[in-house]
């Protein structure tokens, strides 16, 4: 892989243009790359152009353009066809989590891109090396798992599969640093990644606790935000068991470990709001309950917060391996 290319000279491909893809073009266009992004419904078509603008704009008022919103769009096509993408050095999954639709989205960008170019998904769900089984260069398939929104999150996870060769790897790890992000490399597929396997061990204790009536979901959200929210964006969690003293954790692990929930089964609370087909704020009916303003207002919050942790977390930049603190 080339790694002396300017990112203006990079043309990455983006396929899948609901909520998350779009906020993926967004970022990649912040970042100078020439993007085509692939449209694979009707809706994506007609939706899709709007909501990366108003991405957009959005970061030009928090200050992450150095150009007008329209100098970045003009560096975008938005297509339905694949073969746009052939000039692609990256491209990048974004459809729903169905292998069948997955797979035909791979056959159509493997029959125009080059045979070094690097084809990703930004699954959170589906193991990468499950995935490669569709790829007929398995060795140039990697994932790309981005946090939302994509623009304004550092995450990022980029992660090997049984058959990927690490030259793409690397430089997709290398890529990353360009967008802003600080990225983690595996080296091993593990299933659901690092992150997904973090935050599902939380939810699954913290419905537990719902389920068994020994906490409130208040009480459960109130302790999170308040003790967790504290440190995360600057420790992490080894640094916090570091900064805490290791001494107290033997006995700590022993007594608390055998309370934890180990159950595999979908918590009853969650299995209420699939049956509901309850969806939180998009459909204003969720483990909370919801009014349209109240749904509008948290989405506006949401979007403040992310810009406010943002500008934090670049005041206390992460610490490399081999710097000292």
């Amino acid at each position: 892989m080339e790694h002396n290319l300017a990112v203006n000279q990079i043309s990455v491909g983006v396929v899948g243009l609901g909520l998350m893809g779009s906020s993926i073009v967004a970022a990649l266009l912040i970042a100078g790359h020439p993007v085509v992004a692939i449209a694979p419904l009707p809706v994506d078509m007609e939706l899709a152009p709007q909501r990366i603008a108003d991405q957009l704009r959005h970061c030009e008022k928090a200050a992450l353009l150095s150009h007008a919103p329209a100098d970045y769009l003009a560096q975008l096509t938005v297509t339905d066809d694949y073969s746009q993408l052939q000039e692609c050095r990256l491209v990048l999954e974004c459809v729903i989590e169905n292998l069948a639709i997955k797979e035909t989205v791979y056959q159509k960008i493997e029959a125009v891109v080059s045979p070094e170019a690097v084809i990703a998904s930004n699954t959170s769900a589906i193991p990468i090396s499950i995935l490669q089984h569709y790829i007929s260069r398995p060795e140039r398939f990697l994932g790309i798992h981005w946090a939302e929104p994509a623009y304004m999150t550092r995450f990022m996870e980029i992660t090997c599969g049984d058959q990927t060769a690490m030259p793409y790897a690397d430089w997709a790890f290398q890529l990353a640093h360009e967008w802003q992000k600080e990225p983690t490399l595996l080296r091993k597929d593990i299933r659901g990644f690092v992150t997904n396997r973090l935050m599902y061990a939380i939810y699954r204790e913290a419905l537990h606790l719902i389920d068994t009536e020994e906490a409130s979901m208040e009480d459960v959200d109130k302790a999170f935000r308040y003790d967790v929210g504290s440190w995360v964006t600057l420790m992490g969690i080894f640094r916090r068991l570091d900064y805490l003293g290791l001494q107290d954790f033997s006995e700590i692990f022993k007594n608390l470990f055998p309370k934890l929930s180990n159950d595999d089964r979908v918590p009853a609370v969650m299995q209420r709001m699939i049956d509901l087909k309850a969806r939180g704020t998009q459909s204003v009916q969720g483990l909370y309950d919801y009014t349209d303003e109240e749904a509008r207002r948290w989405d506006e919050a949401f979007a403040v917060f992310n810009q406010d942790i943002y500008q934090l977390a670049a005041q206390y930049p992460a610490v490399r391996e081999n710097q000292k603190p």
